[in-house]
Parts: C-alpha cells; sequence; structure tokens
C-alpha cells in the first residue's frame, strides 16, 4: 500500500534512471511497461503499487560566447564525440535557471566568465529526448582555459570555424543562425528539429 507521495531516492534499472517513492528505496521496483489509466501511451509502471516512473526530456543548456567578432568553442576532452569543436553546453542541473546553467557551463568548460545577452536559439533533438538551449553571451574579461571537460578552447571568426569538426547538430545549426543574423545586423530567437540521422546531434 503506498504510504507516502515523497520520492527521496533513485534507482537504476535497465540501464535508465527513475525517481521512486520512499517505500521502495532499499528494494528494486518491479516495472512493466504499459499504459496506466487515464494515460495514453506506455509508461514505467511498478506491479507492486502502480507508481508511475515517467521519463521526460533532458534539457541542455549553453552559450554563444562573442567576443571582437569571434566565438568561443571548446574541444571535448569527454565522449561522445571526443576532440571535436563545440559551444560551452551541457546538461541543466536540479535547483537552477537555464542562464544559471549556461553560466555555470561556460566557467566549468571554458574557465570564461560571461554575461549573457538574450536566449538565442531553442532546438528540440527528439530522437534522443532532449531540447537544446542557447544564449548569446560576451566575455567579461578576455581569459578562458579548458576545464577538465575541454582539451583546448579557443575564439574562432565565421570563416576559421571547424565546420567539419563541430561535435553535435546543434551547435552547428546555433553558430549558422548566430553568424546569419549578425551579418543581418538583427538578433531573434531561433527554434528548429535536429535530426539525430545526422552526424553528431545528440548532446
Amino acid at each position: 500500500i503506498c504510504r507516502s507521495s515523497a520520492y527521496l531516492g533513485r534507482v537504476l534499472q535497465a540501464g535508465i534512471e527513475f525517481a521512486v517513492p520512499d517505500w521502495h528505496l532499499g528494494a528494486m521496483p518491479d516495472f512493466e511497461r504499459r499504459i496506466p489509466e487515464g494515460d495514453n501511451r506506455e509508461r514505467n509502471v511498478c506491479r507492486d503499487c502502480g507508481h508511475v516512473a515517467y521519463e521526460n526530456p533532458k534539457i541542455v543548456v549553453g552559450s554563444v560566447v562573442a567576443h571582437e567578432g569571434r566565438v568561443l568553442l571548446c574541444r571535448r576532452a569527454i565522449e561522445p564525440r571526443r576532440g571535436y569543436w563545440t559551444l560551452p553546453a551541457g546538461f541543466m542541473e536540479n535547483g537552477e535557471t537555464l542562464g544559471e546553467g549556461a553560466t555555470r557551463e561556460t566557467a566549468e568548460e571554458a574557465g570564461a566568465q560571461v554575461k549573457l545577452i538574450a536566449l538565442h536559439a531553442v532546438y528540440d533533438v527528439p530522437e534522443v529526448h532532449q531540447v537544446h538551449a542557447y544564449f548569446r553571451a560576451e566575455l567579461l574579461a578576455p581569459t578562458f582555459a579548458p576545464g577538465v571537460e575541454s582539451l583546448e578552447v579557443k575564439l574562432f571568426s565565421e570563416h576559421e570555424t571547424p565546420w567539419d569538426e563541430l561535435a553535435f547538430r546543434t551547435v552547428a545549426m546555433a553558430l549558422r543562425d548566430y553568424f546569419d543574423d549578425r551579418r543581418a545586423g538583427r538578433h531573434q530567437l531561433h527554434t528548429g528539429v535536429a535530426s539525430s540521422t545526422r552526424r553528431g546531434s545528440g548532446a
């Protein structure tokens, strides 16, 4: 019998992490895939108590950091896509805003302190269950250095950008939208869908 609605922990089953009620901690829930009453799609449902472990998209947040006409990129030191270039970005943490996440990721990956200007783009990546949000930002000081997840950090102009060596599809989308806006002399919020069938579209 369910005795609480508080979710105090998480368990890993079949490679997927689930939030579970407190009465399940210490015991592996017995999930089955079925459509819960009142729902319209399959979920992971506990056979014992009926708890539904919802799986929701992850949010990736990052920044297009500009300085003197160039954009800051990081060469990844970790998989996936080790050795490829990316914008400073990563998974949003609990308890932070989009802006706080973008600022934190830029500091962690590029050793850079930035001022966020405005939200630049939001891209859906449905095949890997993610949403990627990028801000426009500027360096507060012209200093940066690779963090533990980066091999190197460098400023690139548009023609210097290593387009064939970008780690993820949304990084290319964010950069192209940014450079297009700059040439047009105006900035706008971009949206789009990145297909994971194309090279490097995930986070």
